[in-house]
């Protein structure tokens, strides 16, 4: 890497990327995507966690605290596909020539 200035721009000119170096950002993407995923499913346990407070304290219903633990598992599935669905994209993105 080698900076040129011309007065009003720095120019930074990057090479190519490596085989090898494109399949090492593939495996930080992948692990950030894991990271991501367990991030989502850590939200997921605190609000199961609140919903069974809920009924323990008895604060809602029984049909309402199910009615809501579905639409948790609805809304962390679509989160964990959105991950997914980014981390494909990027690989294939990284991976092309």
């Amino acid at each position: 890497v080698n900076p040129t200035d011309d007065g009003k721009v720095i120019r930074v000119v990057l090479p190519q990327l490596t085989e090898e170096r494109r399949r090492d950002y593939v495996k930080l993407a992948r692990h950030k995507a894991e990271e991501a995923r367990v991030a989502i499913r850590n939200v997921r346990r605190h609000a199961k966690d609140e919903l069974d407070r809920i009924v323990r304290d008895g604060e809602a219903g029984e049909d309402e605290v199910v009615r809501a633990e579905k639409e948790l598992e609805q809304i962390t599935k679509r989160h964990i596909e959105a991950v997914d669905h980014l981390l494909a994209g990027k690989e294939s993105e990284l991976l092309e020539v």
